[in-house]
């Protein structure tokens, strides 16, 4: 592999995914000089891979997978670790008419026993034939793999050994073959495996690239978001083959260990599209030092994508301020909706706007599950606001329903459900919960809660994370936002969820504190109490826990059902309905005081 990296700018035609699969758009950009790049973490080119040589190699490796004797449709699960190991196997898999299933490839300390768990799990489900890890993985692969009867458990290494017989011919690409199956990073159950056929993605590509962010000759992609993700690769890996462009990774731990090499790369790279849930935003912005920003140059970023996960306004705002010296505009941020289920991208905001809210009743809302403005009321209660995701891509249908099926009107929160050309076709054997999200007549019921605004989708929400008292629907990220506004606490260090008490829910807010004076985090604890039941009107159990206690999903989501699980087997719930009444007993107490 070359040490230089690969141009932004070249000669070939642009084409947006305008492909029949994802081979013929790797055999497309291959005709030109563009590819992937690999960065340390500490900002040094070490590795090139050209599109022409990745399809070199790849088609290499596909002939050597087929001499196994493996046939088309067969799962060939892959550790996705950012490297070019990654990009060769998965579009090797293309050539040869194999499904590529790529496990995660994060393992926290002391999580030996989970992970080769996770992956065994995956092994089975996925029901694959062969699985490739890169060394420093192998040993947990092999482990999980244990008594699976997989044809060959192995390091790049030990499949590049295996003979190669350029007689071998490619079975026929379809549209209707599986392209790949996603894992979902769900945490409720275990995750499921989508299945996406080269239809869905071919098509999702396009718009994505034509209607989405609209790239063009000139455009550079930079990435640090996992290969195992769906937003890392289908908009990180898929799109940029698609689009001939040529993009630059960073590795994923490497960006949480040093956050600002993010900012480093896209001043030395000059990348104009780069995508990052909003808590990516959040820690680079955190790990800024006064001053700093001057230091990088980002006038060159024209889209900044912020998706996966709810987005707050403020986070962006941060951002954009700090950012600001560099040459960063905020009007690059680009609110985006999708999911597995949907290859990935369902809408976007306007480009060269920056993000816009919906500023609503935020007790209307959670009374009547009806987002009234802030602005036309005459007595309007708390304000809540929504960062607007913008309108579907073409060819996609969306529908806001309650839980009887019906549409709602525009400003009525309920289930989104969307039908596009790019929904999956199914979770891979998994005949029932297929049937449970897709409907006979291709409508993806998504899970989320949302509402439309003009045509405009608003998410508020995910369905399962709504937590109910006294029949009103409590907003989790309602609760974790007036947490994180107090100075004791960081973004991401607060998960809000209800348990089962001894008669009814309680509403449990968990936060990592690091302070461990006990007068201040009783100050803390009271001082939240007191404000969740002035704002919210409901009393809620805080639990302070130490740093990285709060669970996070493979993907680098925090975990509300992770976190419940974990609270539900540390607590019991007669105890914790006798604890709040003593608190708010002493609370009232304290009250009376301070008012006499």
């Amino acid at each position: 592999m070359k040490t230089a990296s690969t141009p932004t700018l070249h000669d070939l035609p642009f084409r947006a995914a305008d492909f029949a699969s994802l081979s013929e758009a790797l055999d497309y950009a291959a005709l030109g000089n563009t590819g992937a790049n690999f960065y340390t973490g500490r900002g040094k080119l070490y590795a090139t891979l050209p599109y022409t040589q990745l399809r070199e190699g790849a088609r290499v490796l596909a002939r050597k997978l087929l001499g196994m004797g493996l046939q088309k449709g067969n799962r060939v699960a892959l550790v996705a670790e950012t490297n070019p190991d990654f990009l060769r196997f998965f579009f090797a898999c293309q050539y040869a008419g194999l499904v590529p299933v790529s496990l995660p490839a994060s393992i926290k300390l002391g999580g030996h026993a989970t992970y080769v768990a996770q992956l065994r799990g995956l092994l089975k489900s996925s029901d694959a034939e062969i699985a490739m890890a890169p060394s420093g993985y192998l040993s947990f692969l092999q482990e999980a793999g244990e008594g699976l009867g997989l044809s060959l458990i192995g390091d790049p290494e030990a499949f590049d050994k295996l003979p190669d017989n350029e007689a071998i011919e490619f079975p026929k690409a379809d549209s209707e073959d599986i392209a790949y199956i996603q894992y979902t990073s769900g945490s409720t159950r275990f995750p499921r495996g989508v299945v996406i056929k080269q239809r869905s993605i071919m098509s999702n590509l396009t718009g994505i690239i034509t209607h989405g962010v609209k790239m063009g000759p000139g455009d550079r992609c930079f990435s640090w978001l996992p290969f195992y993700h769906d937003m890392g690769l289908v908009g990180l890996v898929l799109v940029p083959v698609a689009a001939q462009t040529s993009v630059d990774y960073l590795d994923t731990r490497e960006f949480a260990m040093r956050p600002r090499q993010w900012l480093n790369l896209m001043t030395l790279t000059k990348a104009t599209i780069s995508f990052s849930p909003p808590f990516g935003y959040e820690l680079c912005t955190r790990r800024l030092r006064e001053g700093e920003a001057k230091n990088y140059d980002l006038s060159n970023w024209r889209i900044a994508g912020v998706g996966a996960e709810m987005i707050r306004s403020e986070t962006l705002e941060r951002f954009a301020k700090a950012l600001a010296p560099a040459g960063f505009d905020g009007k690059a941020f680009l609110a985006c909706y999708g999911m597995a289920e949907c290859s990935l991208a369902v809408s976007f905001a306007p480009l060269t706007e920056g993000h816009t809210t919906d500023c609503v009743d935020g007790d209307h809302h959670a009374d009547h599950q009806e987002a009234l403005p802030i602005a036309d009321m005459e007595e309007p209660g708390r304000p809540r606001c929504f960062v607007e995701c913008g309108k579907p891509l073409p060819e996609y249908q969306v529908e806001i329903r309650n839980d009887a099926g019906n549409i709602l009107p525009d400003r009525r929160s309920g289930i989104i459900f969307v039908k596009g050309p790019s929904v999956m076709s199914g979770y891979f054997n998994a005949p029932e919960e297929t049937r449970t999200a897709l409907s006979s007549d291709g409508w993806l019921n998504t899970g989320d809660i949302g509402y439309s605004v003009d045509g405009k989708l608003i998410i508020t929400g995910r369905k399962k994370d709504t937590i109910i008292i006294n029949g009103r629907n409590i907003w989790p990220q309602d609760l974790e936002y007036l947490a994180e506004q107090q100075p004791e606490v960081n973004i991401g260090d607060a998960l809000a969820f209800s348990v089962p008490g001894a008669k009814e829910e309680i509403c449990v807010l968990v936060i990592q504190c690091r302070d461990s004076n006990l007068e201040r985090r009783a100050d803390l604890v009271n001082r939240l109490t007191r404000l969740v039941r002035l704002e919210l009107g409901i009393d809620t159990y805080i639990e302070l826990v130490p740093s990285h206690t709060l669970p996070r999903t493979s993907s680098g989501k925090l975990s509300r059902s992770k976190a419940r699980k974990q609270f539900i087997e540390r607590h019991d719930p007669v105890q914790l309905m006798s604890c709040m009444a003593q608190e708010q007993a002493a609370d009232d107490d304290n009250l009376k005081q301070e008012t006499a």
